[in-house]
C-alpha cells in the first residue's frame, strides 16, 4: 500500500501542492467566447428568486425530500435553472454571488446529497473555467453532512483537461487522494485528460498505478481509455495485448470497447482485423450501434470495398446525408479511385449533398481526374476553371497526365494549348510530357509550324530537348512526306548526342 501511494504522488506532481482556492480566471480574455445573456435565455431574476424559495421549501419538507429522492428529475430541473443563471454571467465574473444565495446549498442537501453539484458541473461543461470556479466554491462549502463526492473530483479533473491545464488536473487528483477519496473514476478522468492532451506516456503510467492500487482495480472504462490511448498512437500490438487482458479478466466488452478497437484498426489500415472485430460483434451479445456502422463505413471507403461500403451506407443513409460530410467525402474518394461502371453517377449524387460553402480543394482535384479518365472534357474543364478561380495549385503528375490524356483522346489540341497557358500562369506543376503531347497532336493535324513553336515554349520553362522530342518531330515530318526536314531532325539528334546506329537508315 505504501509503495502504491508513494508511486502515485511521484507520478502526479513533484512541486508544492496547488491551492484550490486560487482564482482560476484572472482575465476575461482567457475564457471562452461570450455567451447569451439572461434575457436571451428567456428567464429573469424574479424567476430565479421564486426557484430559490421553492428549493428552500422543498428542503424543509421531509415528505417532499422523500419524493425528490425517488425522482432525480426534480433536482435536475432546479439545477438546470441555476446553470442557466450562471451561464448568463459575463466572462470573468465571480459566480459566488449566485451560488451563495442559498439555492445551491439547498440543492446540495437534497438526496442523494451532492448529486446537484455533479449535475451542475455537467451542465457547465461548455464553459470549463466557470465550472472549475463553481467546483472551488463547492469544495469550500463541503462539510460532514455533504462531503465531496468522487464524481465531483472526476468532473473537475475532466474540466481541467478541457482547459489544457493538465497540471491542475493532476493536482486535483492528488487533493482527492489526500482527502481519502480514491476511486477508479478519478484514475479514469486523469487518464482521459492526459490522452486528450497528447500525453500518452503519462496516461499509461496512470493506468499502471491503478493496477497496483489495492483499493481499486481497472474497470472496462479504464481499459477502453487505454485502448483509445494506444489507438491514437497506432500501437496495434498494445491494443491486442489490452484486449487479451480484458478477455483474461472478469470484464465484458462494451460497445465502446468494440468501437474503440475498430477505430484503432481503421486508423492503422488493418482492414482484416477491423472486419474481424465487427463480425465478432454481429455474433456476440453486444450489437453494432450507429457509431459502429459509421466507423465501418469509413473503413470500407478507405479500403475501397465498395460493395460493403454501399450496404453499410444504406443502413445509416439518413444520418450520413444530414450530418456526416467527412464520410460523404470519403465515399466520393472511394468511387473516384474505383472502376465502378456507375461511379460518375454515384459521385454526382453524393456531391449534391454537400453545400457550396463546404468547398474542399482535394475533392475538386479528384473530380478533375475522374472526368478526365471518363473522357468528359466539358465537365473536366468546368472544374479546372473553378480551380483556377480559387487559386488551387495542382502538383501531382498523375492528375496532370490524366488531363492531357483526356485532351489527346478527344483530339482537342487547341483546348490543350489553352489549358497549358493557364497552368503556366497559375503555377501548376509543368511536365515535359505536356509539351510533347501538344507536339504530337499538332503533328497529327499537319500543323508543323505550331509544332515547332512548342520548342520555344519548352525553352522558356527550361525543359531541354530529349531524344523523344526529336523523334516526335521526325515522325511528324516523315508522315507528311517532308523527308528532308525529317533527315535534318535525325542530324540534330546526333548533334545533341541522342543518335544511334538504328537512325542510319534515314540517311
Amino acid at each position: 500500500m505504501a509503495r502504491t501511494k508513494h508511486g502515485l504522488f511521484l507520478l502526479l506532481h513533484s512541486r508544492r501542492f496547488f491551492s484550490l482556492h486560487y482564482p482560476l480566471c484572472r482575465s476575461p480574455n482567457t475564457l471562452s467566447p461570450s455567451y447569451p445573456t439572461a434575457a436571451t435565455r428567456g428567464f429573469c431574476s424574479d424567476g430565479i428568486s421564486d426557484l430559490r424559495d421553492r428549493i428552500l421549501r422543498l428542503s424543509e419538507n421531509p415528505a417532499s425530500v422523500s419524493a425528490a429522492s425517488a425522482d432525480k428529475e426534480a433536482v435536475r430541473s432546479a439545477v438546470s435553472a441555476l446553470a442557466d443563471e450562471l451561464l448568463a454571467l459575463p466572462d470573468g465574473q465571480d459566480p459566488a454571488v449566485s451560488l451563495g444565495s442559498g439555492s445551491f446549498d439547498a440543492l446540495l442537501r437534497l438526496p442523494p446529497a451532492g448529486f446537484a453539484s455533479v449535475e451542475l458541473l455537467s451542465r457547465l461543461k461548455s464553459r470549463p473555467l466557470l465550472a472549475l470556479q463553481v467546483f472551488n466554491w463547492r469544495k469550500g462549502q463541503a462539510d460532514a453532512e455533504i462531503p465531496m463526492l468522487p464524481e465531483e473530483y472526476s468532473k473537475a479533473i475532466t474540466l481541467a483537461g478541457r482547459t489544457k491545464n493538465v497540471d491542475l488536473a493532476a493536482e486535483l487528483f492528488s487533493h482527492a487522494v489526500a482527502d481519502g477519496i480514491r476511486e477508479v473514476c478519478l484514475y479514469n478522468a486523469l487518464m482521459s485528460t492526459y490522452m486528450y492532451n497528447g500525453l500518452t506516456k503519462k496516461a499509461i503510467s496512470v493506468f499502471e498505478v491503478l493496477k497496483q492500487d489495492a483499493k481499486c482495480k481497472p474497470t472496462i472504462v479504464s481499459y477502453n481509455i487505454l485502448l483509445s490511448v494506444f489507438g491514437r498512437s497506432m500501437l496495434v500490438e498494445h491494443i491486442e495485448t489490452t484486449l487479451q487482458a480484458i478477455n483474461d479478466s472478469e470484464l465484458s466488452y462494451t460497445i465502446t470497447t468494440y468501437n474503440t478497437a475498430i477505430a484503432a484498426y481503421l486508423t492503422a489500415w488493418m482492414w482484416d482485423k477491423m472486419e474481424g472485430m465487427y463480425q465478432s460483434m454481429l455474433e456476440g451479445p453486444v450489437k453494432p450501434d450507429a457509431g459502429t456502422l459509421l466507423l465501418m463505413l469509413r473503413g470500407y471507403a478507405y479500403s475501397n470495398n465498395l460493395e460493403k461500403m454501399e450496404k453499410t451506407y444504406d443502413q445509416v443513409k439518413e444520418m450520413v446525408n444530414n450530418r456526416q460530410r467527412p464520410l460523404i467525402h470519403a465515399m466520393i474518394c472511394a468511387y473516384t479511385k474505383s472502376s465502378h461502371p456507375d461511379r460518375v453517377k454515384r459521385v454526382e449524387a453524393l456531391m449534391k449533398l454537400i453545400p457550396d460553402d463546404d468547398y474542399k480543394p482535394w475533392v475538386t482535384v479528384l473530380l478533375i481526374r475522374l472526368y478526365a479518365q471518363e473522357s468528359m472534357i466539358e465537365a473536366m474543364e468546368g472544374l479546372i476553371s473553378k480551380a483556377f478561380q480559387r487559386h488551387i495549385i495542382v502538383t501531382t503528375a498523375g492528375i496532370m497526365r490524366s488531363i492531357i490524356s483526356n485532351y489527346f483522346r478527344n483530339n482537342a489540341v487547341d483546348r490543350l494549348a489553352g489549358f497549358i497557358r493557364q497552368a503556366e500562369y497559375a503555377g501548376w506543376r509543368l511536365f515535359r510530357s505536356l509539351y510533347h503531347c501538344k507536339m504530337v497532336m499538332y503533328g497529327q493535324q499537319n500543323r508543323l509550324e505550331e509544332m515547332h513553336g512548342v520548342l520555344d515554349e519548352m525553352k522558356n520553362f527550361r525543359f531541354s530537348r530529349t531524344r523523344k522530342t526529336f523523334l516526335i518531330m521526325y515522325k511528324a515530318y516523315y508522315n507528311t512526306g517532308r523527308r528532308p526536314e525529317a533527315a535534318t531532325v535525325i542530324g540534330m539528334m546526333w548533334k545533341h548526342g541522342y543518335g544511334n546506329d538504328e537512325d542510319a537508315f534515314v540517311l
